[in-house]
């Protein structure tokens, strides 16, 4: 099963409201899919890096407080880089365990995966050992790194509502009261910075499978599809 089929059921059995979701008001579906709707209506994914631009150099920590930086990362070969909102993302947990599905592969072919998230290190660890996974969970305070790569959006007055209605405190997650989130965003990064791949959807529920961006990783490694 390909992994937005994986979304795609998920999504039906959470809208169909059946177990654990069957207490899940009709009105939330209604008021994400609004949300979503108003984001893709904005523009702001056709203003986020694309393939043929240098990505933004960063310095951040990972989930054991560790400093990471992009040059450390990228003199150790190309590094796929992947953007989430936070382990409470159903969606984003799949997308998560997908790309460790994809690790050896990538790996193969002389390549890094690291996770991007505007959540606590201590939240990065939940991810790590939720989902299984196998690279670093880097933490975004304020989705700073996210805004240089064109991604962060402030959350609509209406949706931060529905959140904290449903006890989705992000301030808890995120360590700051911002309200702001990442678009979904997966990207290829040469050793010289230069992004070979770039795949950013505003539609949280939709997601590239991790297969899509091996091509770029064989065409950085020499080798023809």
């Amino acid at each position: 099963m390909s992994l937005q089929q994986r979304l795609d059921a998920f999504k039906a059995d959470f809208k169909a409201g059946r177990p654990p979701y069957q207490n899940v008001p009709p009105e939330v579906h209604a008021v994400m899919e609004r949300a979503t709707a108003e984001l893709i209506a904005s523009g702001l994914a056709a203003q986020a890096i694309k393939a043929g631009q240098t990505a933004p150099a960063f310095t951040l920590t990972d989930a054991e407080g560790r400093t990471v930086t992009s040059a450390g990362l990228l003199a150790r070969g190309p590094l796929v880089l992947t953007f989430y909102r936070g382990v409470w993302c159903p969606y984003c947990n799949l997308d998560l365990q997908a790309l460790q599905e994809a690790l050896p592969a990538i790996a193969l072919l002389g390549a890094q995966v690291v996770a991007v998230s505007p959540q606590t290190p201590v939240n990065s660890r939940r991810s790590l050992r939720d989902n299984g996974l196998g690279f670093s969970i880097l933490s975004d305070p304020g989705n700073e790194l996210a805004a240089r790569f064109g991604l962060r959006f402030a959350m609509p007055d209406y949706l931060v509502a529905l959140y904290k209605s449903l006890n989705n405190e992000l301030p808890a997650f995120n360590g700051d009261d911002s309200w702001t989130l990442p678009m979904p965003a997966r990207y290829v990064i040469a050793p010289d910075g230069t992004v070979v791949y770039a795949e950013v959807n505003p539609d949280y529920t939709q997601r590239p499978d991790p297969a899509e961006l091996l091509p770029a990783l064989r065409a950085l490694a020499g080798l023809r599809d």
